[in-house]
């Protein structure tokens, strides 16, 4: 009897690290799939006692824990004040995970910082909340995808801004393609739907789910009821504002449809594109956006208590261009093209600038160590834009600002010996923002400054919007999709490349899928102190916690047998 089974029989506590893994994940998508094929023929039923057979399944709840143990809030704490950061505590919480008796407590509420000045309000649930609302995600989110408009990219598995981005280019690139565009903001989204819609249309659970909806908030020791919105900061919110938001771009295919008159097509050019709460429609004339679109929008959007932002929902001018997630999207002399928006490089450098204030006296390793995240991060983001002359511009904003740095530091010297200091030159290139360091073996290394403009701008392949990554007939793009993601990720570091390629992908352990997202841990099969090495025949890419199941249980890791490259 494996750890899995004698706990599910006995009740007995064992061992987090005995879990196994690949059994509880395999358990979960299969019950994934079938909500799925039960959702597409419509058994509503069925449904129902799928979710309550995965809601119950202590694979689902091993998982739901997992996840907000394992995720970058792991150590923020609720009301209450606890985390799960042992093994025993783990344990105790997946067994804590009951329908009967719960009630979630009141989030704690505090305020982030937005680019315009103004403040954003966050609730953090505590743990137990949050592993809950992990655990019926986990039954809802195969819906979800199911039914989900096929242009939403917003907060779902497997999309990005950058899909977001490259359906735009698509649908207004043509010179028959639209002109004009509805930039859509909806006023408050998440404070504002309406809890008796979602209660009404999201196939979940409702005794839980009004739970949720109606658990309030803390903020400065006082008690606020929650009358509206979602939980904001909770795991399921994301996937309860798509739930509402979706049907919209039905609505308006079926509404703005081409039509034959004449033996003439018209196509209005009516194309939705959303992320999230931001949207933009396009249309062939301004007068059918006004007139036509905008109010069926508006009744769609008051239906689930929604208004729009009248301050930033507009209607532009392909020529004029808008900004829509960072970029922007314009027309020069007929030609299409996408850029960083001014407002995103502008906070961009000015988080810059501030990391190089805030250390004035820090050492040159320490700034370059800050920077060069933001700087790599900045510039994945954008790489499938036009963005070469900009991330020129940036660098040179950065070189300034990194100039005026060094020479406060030693205002009594002159600007050759700064230079000397600080900058130097590094194969063919002159003025590199570098230092020399030591590293754990003791061996001295360069500490290099990364230029946004070493960033190769590269094509996104966009998803394809009916894709369903809940959905086995899907599994083969999806996996062909992940290979062509990671090897753009590994671009530059062929053995890391050649050694997830040599294990399919996957981790050993758990037997899922390796991302980016999902990060990794190199783990030597044979260990060095006992005469092991750094080929690849030697190693193992595995998640971060099947590694600690590694070396808690010490288990012994063999490669699966490759199946070939992508």
């Amino acid at each position: 009897m494996n750890a899995l089974t004698a706990c599910a029989a006995s009740g007995l506590e064992m061992d987090w690290h005995g879990i196994d893994w690949g059994k509880c994940h395999q358990q979960v998508r299969r019950l994934q799939a079938r909500i799925v094929k039960a959702t597409q023929e419509g058994r509503w039923g069925k449904v129902k006692a799928l979710q309550w057979l995965l809601t119950h399944s202590y694979s689902g709840k091993t998982i739901a824990v997992k996840r907000v143990t394992e995720n970058k809030g792991k150590k923020t704490p609720g009301v209450d004040g606890k985390t799960w950061s042992t093994p025993d505590a783990k344990m105790k919480a997946i067994l804590s995970l009951k329908r009967n008796g719960y009630k979630p407590k009141p989030m704690r509420r505090v305020y982030i910082p937005k680019t315009n000045g103004k403040e954003r309000p966050l609730g953090i649930p505590t743990m137990k909340d949050r592993a809950m609302q992990a655990l019926y995600l986990l039954a809802l989110e195969p819906i979800a995808e199911t039914l989900a408009d096929g242009n939403s990219y917003g907060f779902r598995p497997e999309r990005s801004t950058t899909d977001a981005l490259q359906q735009c280019f698509k649908i207004l690139v043509g010179r028959k393609s639209a002109h004009w565009i509805l930039e859509g903001d909806i006023k408050g989204c998440f404070d504002n739907i309406s809890h008796q819609w979602i209660l009404d249309h999201v196939q979940l659970d409702k005794i839980i789910l009004k739970k949720w909806l109606k658990a309030g908030f803390v903020y400065k020791n006082q008690l606020f009821p929650t009358e509206t919105g979602t939980p904001q900061g909770g795991i399921v919110s994301p996937t309860l504002a798509n739930r509402v938001l979706d049907g919209l771009e039905v609505i308006l295919n079926k509404k703005f449809a081409i039509t034959k008159r004449n033996g003439i097509n018209h196509n209005p050019n009516v194309n939705l594109v959303r992320y999230a709460d931001d949207f933009i429609i396009t249309g062939k004339t301004k007068e059918l956006l006004e007139n036509e679109v905008r109010p069926l929008v508006e009744g769609f959007m008051a239906e689930r208590g929604l208004t729009l932002a009248p301050e930033k929902t507009k209607i532009t001018h392909i020529k004029e261009g808008f900004d829509f997630l960072g970029w922007n999207v314009r027309k020069y002399n007929g030609k299409l093209l996408t850029k960083p928006s001014k407002k995103n490089v502008q906070a961009f450098l000015q988080e810059i600038r501030r990391i190089v204030r805030e250390n004035k006296q820090a050492k040159q390793e320490v700034l370059i160590r800050l920077l060069n995240p933001k700087i790599r991060g900045w510039a994945n983001y954008h790489k499938s834009s036009v963005a070469k002359e900009t991330f020129s511009k940036v660098d040179k904003e950065i070189w300034q600002a990194l100039w005026q740095w060094a020479k406060r530091r030693h205002s009594n010297k002159g600007s050759r010996w700064i230079k000397d200091k600080y900058f130097r030159q590094i194969g063919g290139r002159n003025w590199v923002f570098s230092t020399q360091a030591t590293a754990s073996d003791g061996k001295p290394i360069d500490v290099i400054l990364v230029k946004a403009s070493d960033t190769a701008i590269r094509r996104h392949i966009k998803i394809r919007s009916g894709a369903n990554p809940f959905d086995p007939n899907d599994e083969t793009y999806f996996e062909d999709r992940l290979g062509w993601k990671m090897k753009e990720s590994l671009k530059g570091n062929n053995k890391l490349a050649r050694l997830w390629v040599s294990q399919n992908m996957r981790c050993p352990i758990c037997k899922q899928v390796i991302t980016g997202e999902t990060d990794w841990h190199i783990h030597h099969i044979l260990p060095k102190t006992v005469g092991g090495n750094d080929n690849v025949s030697n190693l193992v890419m595995v998640h971060p916690n099947c590694h600690k199941q590694i070396l808690s249980q010490k288990l012994k890791v063999v490669k699966p047998a490759p199946k070939g490259a992508w």
